[in-house]
């Protein structure tokens, strides 16, 4: 199975996979702290482990830093 991830084209073996998992395969270490879009559409956390990615759809992992001014 092909999936854009963050722009980059990726295989997976199987013909599904969730969200959760797509993070665990992607190494992310504080899933807590992405915020994710599945085919453009923002996923609440509560849902990365039932969220389903299928064959060709794109997902993003967005990371969002704090900062201040001087």
């Amino acid at each position: 199975m092909n999936i854009k991830v963050n722009g980059e084209s990726k295989s997976f073996s199987g013909q599904t996979i969730t969200i959760d998992a797509l993070l665990k395969a992607n190494s992310v270490e504080n899933p807590q702290l992405v915020t994710v879009q599945h085919n453009g559409n923002f996923v609440d956390q509560q849902q990365y482990g039932a969220e389903i990615v299928r064959e060709n759809d794109e997902v993003d992992f967005l990371y969002f830093l704090g900062g201040g001014g001087l």
